[in-house]
């Protein structure tokens, strides 16, 4: 049997983060990263390429991944273990829970979430991620002014996304980078961004901002 690698404090599971909370039991962001820089959730992280571009090209902010298939939240945390990077984390879980019971109101800077799993059959849908009580838990913990980026190669679940985004009171739209033509095999916002591009397909982009006033939503 493989060795376990600990990859703590890069990769972490929810009895992990307990080391990291305050005395109301919400994640402490400056016992986490050890600063008080700007955080900003990927939600479904993935093997974590942006969660590794992005704390390298940016280290004045900080990056919390959250991934339910343990394999693959590890795999990034291994990625970001070689750098040593201080300004990434990865903690392995459910989103939704983190949303509800870990993350202070009012905390992050930005959302990230890119390809979440289109569930394609229908009596699936119901488990697809972007759903009213997801919004109003993204809007919860995002900062006035903070940002929910949502990239997405199906065009009929970007639709539903729009529809629900343009009828929640704490978002309104904001104009979307155009894309740029990728520099190199790593020049992607994640793997599968590259997969879907190199085949020629679309790419459908959101990008949200949070408004109104801190405590618009009570949990």
């Amino acid at each position: 049997m493989p060795e376990v690698v600990d990859l703590r404090p890069h990769f972490l599971c929810f009895d992990d983060v307990l080391s990291y909370v305050a005395a109301d039991g919400l994640l402490d962001w400056t016992k986490l990263f050890g600063n008080a820089n700007p955080v900003e959730l990927d939600v479904g992280c993935g093997r974590g390429m942006f969660l590794f571009n992005a704390s390298t090209t940016q280290p004045e902010r900080n990056f919390l991944g959250v991934e339910l298939d343990f394999t693959e939240g590890r795999r990034g945390a291994k990625r970001l273990v070689k750098r040593n990077q201080p300004n990434a984390r990865v903690i392995g879980g459910d989103a939704n829970y983190l949303l509800d019971r870990l993350i202070r109101p009012a905390s992050l800077s930005a959302v990230h979430v890119y390809f979440p799993d289109p569930w394609w059959k229908r009596k699936h849908r119901r488990r697809r991620l972007f759903t009213d009580l997801f919004a109003d838990r993204v809007a919860r913990v995002l900062v006035p002014g903070g940002s929910l980026h949502m990239w997405t190669d199906v065009a009929d679940y970007f639709e539903i996304v729009e529809a629900l985004l343009e009828h929640h009171p704490l978002f309104k739209s904001l104009p979307t980078p155009a894309e740029h033509v990728a520099a190199n095999d790593l020049d992607y916002q994640t793997s599968f961004e590259r997969t879907r591009r190199v085949a020629g397909l679309p790419i459908h982009r959101g990008l949200w901002q949070r408004v109104g006033e801190p405590d618009a939503i009570h949990e």
